[in-house]
């Protein structure tokens, strides 16, 4: 082991020798400003002298402070002060300090003996300066998952000695710099090994001179961004990568063939982008075991021979043009996965008999006729919207696998027991009080989840360098294996202390930079980085009871009297926080979330409920009470004290939020008011809890009516409401609310129907704002539900209102055909178009037509209303109206329903339920109190907002 690690090991386990010298009097004086001005600091800042007292965090040379670990400490600060005058410093880590809201000042350019800079996960704002460029000293610079913003200082270009660059996860923009006559730029970096700028708004091209043969890049992050233009053929110069990630920006042009000099990439990830041309030879990329090129425009090709010819796990060709009949010899057993949907693959199915029984294959939407297997064969297969599949075939392999849930992996041999408070029982089956956190990995080398081998080299890897490191633990749990949105591969970590039932601070701190700074090798997994949990059980943190001390001086009797005082007067304090709690339910919400959830919320009408109150409503959350589940937890059915019966959504643990996802979530909800959206009537946040508590919907979904299910038979005329009642609350939703909000996931199963079959748009688990956003659209992973989902979106990654719009335009032939959008491999969409194609209005319709509705002839404005569907249901956003167009296209469609029965216009309009506010509605009598919040009619509203 070289020097430099030998000197870094000493200085991160705090060996560095201390001498007898007084701290210096310059870093005394920084160190007792941050004291005076920070919150949280180590009740240890104790004495005059910092190193000879050896404050926590703090390690000296020659009585000048080197190192600065805080992280995981939970400190708050808005100014990190003069640490920048610490001139001495080497090694600064501030990372894991949610409650650190500071700019970084261009003083931190007097820290010329810095090495080692780490402010992961804080929420560190504004630009980065430029002066960082003049740390000359710098080897590892970690400011990801912050706040900055601005573009990336050239002056980065002049950090030489730099090996880890990590400005992922923030609000970056403008281009990544390169070198010119007047400016450095990251070309220069010839040390670097890592490249991570992923998540940020970066633009433009990444320039050619970006890459060359001097470099050492083994990593280049650059995922999620905005950049455009072609893939420079300058990155096969780069022999030394092993991950590239360029997915999920607007990359244009062919993939560049030089890419294949890249023999030690282990993984390559181009999806969700614009490339073109010929599908890119691999062929001697000889080391590549994951590679991800779905949703590009490559030209028609058959299978490359590459997919058998290279070592690899994992194949995401999905939407690539890929044609003609899949070759056997892929399905070996060092396959675990195989994404090919979206082509245009035909021909026989054969997969032989070397496949791994743990391969998942996805093979949807091609043209499959046969499958030599079909009667016999083990493993995860769906080959749905293929012709094999049609005609009401009954295949397991036609319908969606069950998804594979990975083990947890918390498994262990100890004997039943319970551990008290927050302790946890450790794999050595001892309850202890674990560090916990999550691990982040940028790229990955493999796709099978559940498989013990990775698990294993991760445990192991990591309690290695706790070893080295010489830190104080004793086990660890890993558990929870998923893969987000960012395709970032993500575990929980249990993290249990050895020989005492805590950790102190330095320990927790030690663990976080040790995991942070990555200095170890770990083969399947790509770089990383930690967030952890506030530590529960720091020494020191609960106060001593000197009343009991006190009282077994003077005597039992004094005893007796005390105990009964404070059983008294904890009694009237439990009264008094419970009475204060339901008055003002926030106001200890920053101290309860260690100030990781942001300011109080700002709600308007939902309530605060407590736990015990919830649970006595749905008689201890009995399974009588549940109506309805899924992957978020169960619905419970209750009735508060105050009468009201609600709908109960409790989340369950592996669908916890973070206090400042929870509290988004219901300010967001708790300002939707509207007749046609389900409202929020409160919330519950506590005893590990998240429950949203909803008004009750008594006549369940739209689907359940429509599918013969629910309560009521739904003729034209309720049908046309419905379809009204919607339509209005969606269009609150994109045009009034402020900010504007996408739902996602419009769905019959998310139109819930009231007594008087009053529609009500539900469920925002999946919404999105879309705020002061110019381009009218948002970025995000495509979520949703298939069958509903809109197409654009689904290619582009870029959501908008109109993919709303897509999806009520199936919700609407749901309404006129009573079918799911996919029901035996077609599509309700395809079906209405192919039916009136062939033989015109009306009489195309009957056979898709809902048989119950009776005769085309007697639906008064039928036509129209396929119209508007169809409208709806356009391929591209451009071509569909925006539902405030919609909601006047169905009234006028109503109109002329009306006229076809004869009816009075009056029994058609949902006019009872309408409040008198209007549109609005406020569940429980919930008062209006901001006057501009009003309702007017719904035309007016609409003349107003243009």
């Amino acid at each position: 082991m070289g020097f430099r690690v030998k000197l870094w090991v000493m200085i991160i386990c705090s060996h560095v020798l201390v001498t007898a010298a007084l701290t210096n009097r310059n870093d005394l004086a920084v160190l007792n400003a941050i004291k005076s001005s920070w919150k949280n600091l180590p009740p240890q800042w104790k004495g005059s002298d910092p190193c000879g007292s050896k404050w926590e965090g703090i390690n000296c040379t020659n009585s000048r402070v080197t190192t600065l670990i805080l992280g995981g400490m939970g400190v708050k600060t808005n100014d990190i002060g003069d640490i920048p005058s610490l001139s001495m410093l080497q090694y600064l880590d501030l990372s894991n300090n949610k409650g650190i809201r500071a700019i970084l000042p261009a003083s931190i350019q007097n820290l010329k003996n810095l090495t080692t800079l780490i402010l992961v996960g804080c929420s560190f704002r504004g630009p980065i300066p430029d002066s960082i460029g003049s740390l000359k000293q710098l080897v590892f610079l970690g400011l990801n998952n912050n706040s900055f913003t601005g573009s990336i200082p050239p002056s980065i270009g002049n950090l030489t000695n730099i090996s880890w660059l990590d400005l992922s996860d923030n609000q970056l923009s403008g281009p990544i710099p390169v070198s010119n006559e007047t400016s450095p730029g990251l070309d220069k970096l010839v040390k670097a090994k890592h490249f991570h700028l992923a998540n940020n708004k970066l633009t433009g091209p990444i320039q050619p001179q970006l890459f060359h043969s001097n470099l050492s890049l083994i990593h280049v992050i650059f995922n999620n961004n905005r950049l455009s233009g072609t893939i420079p053929s300058t990155i096969g110069n780069v022999k030394t990568l092993e991950a590239v990630r360029l997915d999920s920006n607007s990359l244009s042009g062919t993939v560049p063939q030089n890419i294949s000099n890249l023999k030690t990439v282990t993984e390559l990830y181009l999806s969700n982008n614009n490339l073109s041309g010929p599908v890119p030879d691999l062929v001697e990329m000889n080391s590549l075991f994951y590679v991800d090129m779905s949703n590009n425009s490559f030209d028609q090709s058959d299978i490359p021979t590459w997919f058998t010819l290279l070592p690899l796990n994992t194949i995401l060709m999905e939407k690539t043009h890929l044609q003609g009949e899949i070759p056997s010899d892929i399905f070996q057993p060092r396959l675990e996965t195989l994404e090919l949907s979206h082509n245009n693959l035909n021909g026989t199915l054969n997969i032989g008999s070397s496949y791994s029984n743990d391969l998942i294959v996805d093979l949807t939407n091609n043209s499959i006729t046969n499958f030599a297997q079909s009667s016999d064969y083990n493993l995860s297969l769906n080959i749905d919207n293929n012709p094999i599949c049609e005609g009401g075939s009954t295949g397991r392999y036609c319908a969606t696998p069950k998804p594979n849930i990975p083990n947890t992996r918390l498994s262990n041999s100890c004997p039943p027991m319970t551990c008290g408070s927050s302790k946890v029982l450790s794999p050595k089956c001892i309850c202890t009080n674990p560090y916990v956190g999550t691990i982040y990995f940028f790229s990955h080398s493999f796709s099978n989840l559940d498989n013990a081998t990775y698990y294993t080299t991760l445990h192991d890897t990591l309690m290695s360098a706790f070893r080295f490191f010489q830190l104080p633990v004793d086990s660890m749990s890993i558990s929870n294996a998923t893969v987000d949105e960012y395709n970032y591969l993500q575990y929980r970590l249990h993290i249990f202390p050895s020989n005492q039932d805590y950790f102190d601070r330095s320990s927790v701190s030690l663990i976080g930079t040790v995991i942070n700074r990555q200095n170890f090798s770990l083969p399947f997994y790509g770089p990383l980085f930690f967030f952890d949990e506030s530590y529960c059980c720091f020494p020191g943190s609960k106060s001593t009871n000197h009343g009991i001390i006190i009282g077994s001086v003077v005597g039992g009797f004094v005893v007796l009297l005390l105990i009964a005082s404070a059983i008294t007067y904890g009694i009237y304090q439990k009264r008094q926080a419970t009475k204060a709690k339901h008055n003002r339910p926030f106001a200890t919400w920053e101290l309860d979330n260690g100030g990781n959830a942001g300011g109080v919320p700002q709600l308007k009408g939902a309530r605060w409920c407590s736990y015990e109150e919830l649970k006595t409503c749905t008689n201890n959350f009995s399974e009588d009470n549940i109506i309805g589940s899924g992957g978020y937890g169960k619905v419970y059915k209750g009735t508060l004290d105050t009468g009201h019966v609600v709908a109960i959504k409790r989340a369950q643990q592996g669908s916890l939020q973070g206090a400042q996802e929870f509290k988004t979530e219901i300010e967001l909800l708790s300002r939707i008011h509207h007749k046609n959206v389900v409202g929020l009537v409160g919330f519950c946040y506590e005893q590990g809890e998240q429950m949203l508590v909803y008004e009750y919907i008594s006549n369940g979904t739209l689907k359940d009516n429509l599918s013969g299910e629910g309560r009521t038979r739904l003729d034209w005329m309720k049908r046309l409401n419905i379809a009204l009642d919607s339509a209005k609350g969606l269009t609150y939703l994109h045009e009034l609310a402020n900010p504007s909000i996408i739902h996602r996931d419009i769905k019959s199963n998310n139109i819930l129907l009231d007594d008087h079959l009053t529609a009500k748009v539900a469920d925002f688990g999946l919404s999105k704002l879309l705020g002061d956003n110019s381009k009218g659209y948002v970025s995000t992973q495509v979520k949703g539900t298939m069958g509903y989902m809109d197409p654009e979106y689904f290619m582009t990654h870029k959501l908008t209102e109109k993919s709303d719009v897509y999806s009520f335009g199936v919700v609407l032939l749901e309404l006129l055909t009573a079918r799911p959008p996919i029901k035996n491999g077609k599509y309700v969409v395809r079906e209405v178009q192919d039916a009136i194609e062939k033989s015109g209005y009306p009489n195309g319709l009957y056979a898709v037509l809902d048989p119950s509705l009776g005769s085309s002839q007697t639906l008064g404005g039928l036509t129209k209303f396929v119209n508007l569907a169809m409208s709806c249901a356009q391929d591209k956003g451009v071509d569909r109206p925006k539902m405030g167009e919609v909601v006047r296209e169905i009234e006028t469609i109503i109109d002329l329903a009306v006229l076809n029965r004869g009816d009075d216009p009056s029994l058609t309009f949902s006019s009872q339920n309408v409040g008198k506010h209007g549109d609005l509605y406020y569940p429980y009598g919930d008062s209006v109190s901001d006057a501009s919040s009003l309702s007017v009619p719904f035309e007016t509203e609409l003349q107003l907002r243009r």
